[in-house]
């Protein structure tokens, strides 16, 4: 007698060293690799609160009146793929019911314009391909994949500068658990800005370059841990006018007690941040963890079956029989 392996055995041993093969590919080198910060972004996200504006038509301040901010991010693949980094466009209009009226960003109580070009790997700034303003950093409008539990030098843009945020425990939105991160802002001049003198309590003096200032008493991040989303942001900015050298403000340009993502807002980011979350875990642990199990299994059964074979009869014997 003769053994001879069955094509079964063969297949399971070849599918079993395969999977064995594949699971570490998939968590070492393809999982990494995912972790990659998206270049063809499309993603609009509004703030809603109340709170005081300056209105520049009547020259008085309105309280108690809503405030929007508005801020869409596209992303430019074009130079994204030249450049190897994230290139985003991010147009951010603040909106007065007034002005929210128009649906026009350059109609809005403040428009910006700004050109964010990060490592996709790092999330650090990187600056190239027309980056406005020239920020500093770990994060601003994501956090970088793998967020940790301490505390991140957050980029605020009105400040001009990086604000400490600090890790502030975990919290849910719309039910999905992140990272809160917390801070906030002194009171800090930030530019000048020409006004009539009599509009900060100069009243001889017909144009003056009055002091900007700003402050924010709460900034409140919530991050998804694995991909560094933001799924809601809370701010609470302050900005007024001050004479030159003076030591209170005159004006108040803007000042609410709390801007949060709006309920829509958080769904959606939360739902992009579960989804993200989800394929990077199924690449990074759940298909290795399946694929190494099944594999050894696998390759288990298939080399038992080849060792043991299947028992031929000899054809020489069968003749002498």
């Amino acid at each position: 007698m003769r053994r001879t392996a069955s094509p079964l055995s063969l297949v399971l041993l070849g599918v079993g060293v395969f999977l064995l093969v594949l699971a570490p590919l998939l968590a070492w080198y393809v999982e990494p690799r995912a972790k990659r910060t998206p270049t063809d972004v499309d993603v609009t996200t509004v703030f809603t609160g109340t709170g005081e504006y300056f209105d520049t038509s009547s020259l008085r301040p309105v309280k108690g009146k809503p405030i929007t901010i508005t801020r869409r991010v596209l992303g430019d693949v074009a130079a994204s793929e030249r450049s190897g980094r994230a290139v985003w466009d991010v147009s951010t209009a603040i909106d007065t019911p007034d002005t929210l009226a128009f649906r026009d960003p350059r109609r809005s109580y403040q428009w910006t314009l700004e050109r964010w070009v990060t490592d996709r790997r790092t999330n650090a700034p990187v600056h190239c391909c027309g980056e406005t303003p020239e920020y500093q950093g770990e994060a601003y409008l994501k956090f970088p994949f793998d967020v940790q539990e301490r505390g991140y030098r957050w980029w605020d843009n009105t400040l001009g500068a990086t604000v400490q945020l600090e890790f502030s425990g975990r919290k849910r939105v719309a039910g999905y658990e992140g990272y809160r991160f917390t801070g906030a802002v002194t009171d800090t001049r930030t530019g000048t800005r020409q006004v009539p003198g009599r509009l900060v309590g100069l009243p001889k003096r017909s144009q003056v370059h009055a002091e900007e200032w700003y402050a924010n008493a709460g900034i409140e991040l919530v991050v998804d841990r694995r991909t560094g989303r933001i799924m809601n942001a809370r701010t609470a900015p302050r900005k007024t006018l001050r004479a030159p050298g003076a030591a209170e403000a005159k004006v108040v340009l803007l000042d609410s007690e709390g801007l949060e993502f709006t309920p829509d807002t958080q769904r959606e980011q939360m739902a992009l941040a579960k989804a993200d979350s989800g394929m990077l875990r199924a690449v990074g642990e759940t298909a290795p963890i399946a694929g190494g199990a099944a594999g050894l299994v696998l390759a288990g059964a298939g080399a038992v079956l080849v060792t043991r074979g299947r028992e031929r009869p000899n054809p020489q014997q069968s003749d002498t029989m």
